[in-house]
């Protein structure tokens, strides 16, 4: 398979499961290759964040288990067209894994699609590329967002801003994913143009 059909899907421990499932599978069904790299090979505990009547914030329950296939000292960002983070907790440990933020920035040095979607954006903000953009997330990284001058968008569950796409929550998935798999499209059919 040609190292462009390849998406990095950064992950760990707390991941929120129907997002890092329904990235794979979907994009495993258009034939891309997602590729989970996580701090090491293993089965990761993956959570489901729902929401409970009387809470007056979201709950967490326990998700579904999942392999990593790499480690993020594994990473090569030359490998994959673009990378995907998708939000749970783990975004909340892994922003201050300097290894996560090493591979964002050389994705985002390479021109490269970043998708982010949840709280996914936490590590966005960690590595400075928020600064100036228009940025959905959960309402409560809201505040993150702004603070490092970042446009927090109400009206839309998901935007694009240059080559990083953002997305509210797993309830955004239909806008969030119509986005991702134009930007895939493009540059399949640039590829196409080239040969």
């Amino acid at each position: 398979m040609n190292y462009s059909r390849k998406i990095l899907i950064i992950t760990g421990d707390a991941g929120e499961s129907f997002e890092i499932l329904y990235a794979s599978h979907r994009l495993l069904e258009a034939g891309y290759q997602p590729v989970i790299a996580a701090p090491a090979v293993k089965r990761m505990n993956l959570v489901m964040h729902d929401f409970e009547p009387g809470w007056d914030t979201y709950i967490e329950r326990p998700g579904y288990l999942i392999e990593s296939d790499l480690a993020f000292e594994d990473v090569d960002p030359g490998d994959y067209h673009s990378l995907l983070i998708p939000g749970g907790r783990a975004p909340e440990f892994l922003r201050n894994d300097q290894r996560v933020i090493n591979i964002v920035k050389a994705f985002y040095n390479s021109d490269k699609y970043i998708f982010a979607i949840c709280h996914g954006v936490q590590i966005l903000v960690t590595a400075g590329l928020v600064d100036g953009r228009k940025i959905a997330c959960y309402e409560h990284v809201k505040f993150e967002v702004e603070s490092c001058g970042g446009i927090y968008v109400t009206a839309e569950q998901a935007v694009q801003d240059g080559k990083i796409i953002t997305g509210k929550t797993w309830q955004s998935h239909p806008e969030f994913y119509k986005l991702v798999f134009n930007c895939l499209e493009k540059t399949k059919e640039a590829e196409h143009r080239l040969l």
